[in-house]
C-alpha cells in the first residue's frame, strides 16, 4: 500500500474526536452524488424504455420498411404492386433483411344498429408473425389463416370494441364505399389493446385474400411488402440501399417499387422521440454539475480543516503533488460511496417500477399505461464511469489549494 493511499484511508475511514465541520459537509457531498446519480439513472432508463416501447408499437403495426407502388397516395386505398417469387427471394437475401411479408389495406365502415365507425382492414397471410398482437391480446384468441378457404376472422382493438359494444365471438357487418356499396360479415376472434390509440382505433387485422378480393386484384397483387431488418439502428442505411436497388425495377405491369422506412412513414413520432434525447442530455449535464460542485465544496472544507496536518507533512518533506493525491484519494472514497448509494436507490426503483408498474400513465396521452424502464448494462456502465471520471476531473482544481498552505503559518497555531 503506498503512502498517499494509506493516509487517505486513515482520513476517511479512521475515527477521530473533535471533527465537527467535516461530517455534515461529507454527508451533503455524498448525498449530492447519490441524488445526481439516481436522477441520471432514472432519466436514461425512462427515456430508453419509453422510446423502445413506442418504437416497438409503431413497428408492430407497420414493420421496419415498406415497399409499395411509387404511384400510391398516402391513403389506405392503395394502388397495387405485383409481387413475383423472384422479388421475394431477392429481398430475403438482401443484406440486413431477415423477414418479408405481404400486406393489403382497405378502408371501410363498421355499422351496428346504433353506431358506426371508420376503420382500415389490414390483410395479412398465413405466414404472418402474430407475436406483436399476441403480446397485447386481452380477450379471445388470434385468427388462423390457412391456404384453403378465405377466412372471415379478424382482430379488433379494445377501443373499437368499447365504442361499438363488441366482444370476442361477435360478428359484424363492414361496408366498403366505391362505385357500388359492398358489405362483408366478419367474426371477431380476439380483442387487443396496445395503448397506442392512433393505431388501435384504425387497424383491423384480417385475411389478405378478403382485401384482394374486395379490390378485384390478381393473385400476385398486394398493397405492398413489409420488411423486418436485423438491427433497427441500420434501418436508414438498408432503406437507402433498397431504394437504389429497386429504382430501376418494375413489376409485370410496369409499376415502380418504392421503399420507405418506418421513420419516413411516421416522421412526427420519431422526431418527437429524438427530442427526448436532448432532454436527457440537459438532465445529465445539470446533475453532473450539481454533483461535481457539491463534491468541490466538500473537498475544500476537508482540505481547510486538515490545514495543520498538511503543514506538518510539508515540514516533513512531503510534496504538494503527493498531498494532492492524498486528498484526491479521499474524494474518490466519497464519490464511490455516494455512487454506491445512488446505484442502490436508482436500480431498486428501476426494478420495482419495471415489475410492479407503481407509477401509472394515461395511455391516451403517453401511449403506454405505466412509466417504462429500459436501462441497459451499457448505459448503466457509461453513466457510472462518466460520473466518476467527470467528478474526479472537477476535483483537480480545488486540490491545488494545498500548494497555497504555508507550513510556517499553519504549524504556528497547532
Amino acid at each position: 500500500m503506498n503512502f498517499e493511499f494509506f493516509i487517505a484511508r486513515r482520513l476517511h475511514f479512521g475515527e477521530e474526536k473533535g471533527r465537527e465541520v467535516s461530517p455534515p459537509a461529507i454527508r451533503v457531498a455524498k448525498a449530492g452524488i447519490a441524488l445526481g446519480l439516481v436522477v441520471m439513472l432514472l432519466s436514461v432508463a425512462i427515456v430508453i424504455g419509453f422510446k423502445k416501447q413506442i418504437r416497438d408499437k409503431v413497428i408492430g403495426f407497420g414493420s421496419h420498411i415498406q415497399i409499395t407502388n411509387f404511384d400510391s397516395n398516402r391513403s389506405y386505398e392503395t394502388a397495387p404492386i405485383a409481387v413475383s417469387d423472384t422479388l421475394l427471394t431477392s429481398l430475403l437475401h438482401f443484406p440486413g433483411i431477415k423477414q418479408v411479408r405481404k400486406f393489403s389495406t382497405k378502408p371501410g365502415i363498421i355499422k351496428t344498429s346504433s353506431d358506426f365507425l371508420g376503420v382500415v382492414l389490414k390483410g395479412v397471410d398465413e405466414d404472418y408473425d402474430w407475436r406483436f398482437f399476441k403480446k397485447y391480446l386481452k380477450e379471445g384468441f388470434l385468427p388462423h389463416y390457412s391456404k384453403g378457404k378465405i377466412s372471415n376472422e379478424v382482430l379488433v382493438s379494445k377501443q373499437v370494441a368499447d365504442v361499438l359494444g363488441f366482444h370476442a365471438g361477435d360478428s359484424f357487418l363492414i361496408y366498403f364505399i366505391g362505385e357500388n356499396v359492398r358489405a362483408r360479415k366478419l367474426k371477431i376472434t380476439g380483442i387487443y389493446d396496445t395503448g397506442f390509440a392512433d393505431y388501435d382505433k384504425l387497424f383491423v387485422p384480417a385475411d389478405i385474400r378478403q382485401i384482394n378480393k374486395l379490390n378485384a386484384w390478381n393473385k400476385d397483387e398486394v398493397s405492398g411488402l413489409e420488411l423486418i431488418v436485423d438491427d433497427f439502428n441500420h434501418v436508414d442505411f438498408v432503406t437507402q440501399q433498397l431504394y437504389y436497388y429497386l429504382a430501376n425495377r418494375h413489376d409485370r405491369k410496369g409499376n415502380t417499387y418504392y421503399a420507405k422506412s418506418i421513420k419516413d412513414l411516421n416522421p412526427m413520432i420519431f422526431n418527437w422521440l429524438n427530442v427526448l434525447d436532448i432532454n436527457v442530455v440537459v438532465i445529465l449535464v445539470l446533475m453532473l454539475a450539481v454533483s461535481g460542485f457539491t463534491m468541490i465544496s466538500g473537498l475544500l472544507i476537508i482540505i481547510l480543516e486538515r490545514a495543520n496536518m498538511i503543514g506538518i507533512l510539508k515540514t516533513l518533506g512531503q510534496t504538494d503533488s503527493s498531498l494532492r493525491l492524498v486528498f484526491l484519494n479521499v474524494a474518490f472514497f466519497l464519490v464511490g460511496k455516494g455512487m454506491m448509494w445512488g446505484n442502490i436507490i436508482g436500480l431498486s426503483f428501476c426494478f420495482i417500477q419495471s415489475y410492479f408498474h407503481i407509477i401509472a400513465l394515461d395511455p391516451s396521452v403517453y401511449y403506454i399505461n405505466a412509466v417504462p424502464i429500459g436501462l441497459t448494462f451499457g448505459s448503466w456502465l457509461l453513466i457510472n464511469v462518466g460520473t466518476l471520471v467527470i467528478c474526479m476531473l472537477m476535483l483537480l482544481a480545488p486540490s491545488y489549494l494545498i500548494a497555497h498552505i504555508e507550513p510556517a503559518k499553519t504549524v504556528r497555531f497547532e
